[in-house]
């Protein structure tokens, strides 16, 4: 989601699985192993666009490459949902995360330990996102 295209996200899953094999070693076993690499990964994604100035977000609405297998599709779910992509990718690398923490059902204690701030910090973080997202999506 990060990423725009497939070289970049092979990039970016390059790095990641770079990244997770550095730190196998320093896994202690006090969170879930998947907490922990969500974590990595999350952070990781973060750094590397931070990184790379010059990438972009996913802002195109190509789904050419998407097989569709229903014969009731509903076109009118399908622009809303693209909205709503849109106006995610519009938000910075740090409330993006926090808006698909939440669209991932992550409790605010998950959130907390992936991320390593208070879970009041998450809540505050969390709304400011989604009010970004709010604010974005009523334009």
């Amino acid at each position: 989601m990060y990423m725009d295209d497939a070289e970049d996200r092979a990039d970016l899953f390059q790095e990641i699985t770079y990244q997770v094999w550095k730190a196998y070693p320093k896994f202690r076993g006090e969170s879930e192993f998947s907490t922990w690499l969500y974590r990595i990964a999350l952070n990781t994604a973060i750094v590397f666009l931070k990184s790379e100035k010059k990438r972009s977000f996913i802002a195109n609405g190509d789904v050419s490459n998407f097989k569709i297998t229903q014969d009731d599709y509903d076109w009118e779910k399908e622009e809303k949902l693209s909205q709503i992509y849109k106006a995610v990718h519009q938000l910075n690398a740090i409330d993006k995360a926090f808006i698909f923490y939440y669209l991932e059902d992550f409790s605010g204690k998950q959130i907390a330990e992936q991320v390593g701030i208070s879970e009041g910090n998450v809540r505050v973080k969390m709304n400011r996102a989604k009010n970004k997202l709010k604010e974005i999506l009523n334009k």
